[in-house]
């Protein structure tokens, strides 16, 4: 099943939050497979930039670089030839919902699902949730 994961996902599953781990470890087994896209893994990089995100982590920041490679490996890098401009409350959110249509996914994995399911344009087949909906629905 293709997923993009948001990456407050990652950056949870980083802080040790449990459906964050799930899916990101579900991801690592190649149960899901995450999408990745230029604007996705910039943004991943910038994050992951941002040590005071990471007080609380038990991982720390060779362990979160390492971490973020093996995730890479597992995903399935994905061209956006088309910007659908879902016009979400987040502009800078955009890019989400455009690599997921691009790759086909089935959902966004993210904790700000406020401001992606409240895209104006809809995509039969994809559908935005939790990190915890997410592993209801999988049995992860």
């Amino acid at each position: 099943m293709k997923v993009v994961v948001d990456t407050n996902v990652f950056i949870g599953a980083c802080l040790g939050q449990g459906a964050c781990r799930a899916v990101i470890a579900a991801c690592l087994e190649e149960r899901l497979l995450p999408l990745m896209g230029v604007a996705l893994f910039a943004e991943y990089e910038d994050v992951l930039g941002r040590t005071e995100l990471f007080a609380r982590s038990r991982l720390n920041a060779a362990e979160r670089a390492e971490l973020l490679d093996i995730f890479l490996a597992t995903c399935c890098w994905t061209r956006i030839y088309y910007g659908w401009r879902p016009n979400l409350r987040d502009e800078g959110d955009n890019h989400l919902v455009e690599l997921a249509v691009a790759g086909g996914a089935e959902y966004i994995v993210t904790r700000n699902l406020r401001d992606v399911a409240s895209m104006e344009l809809l995509f039969p087949g994809l559908k935005a949730v939790f990190p915890e909906t997410l592993c209801k629905e999988m049995k992860l």
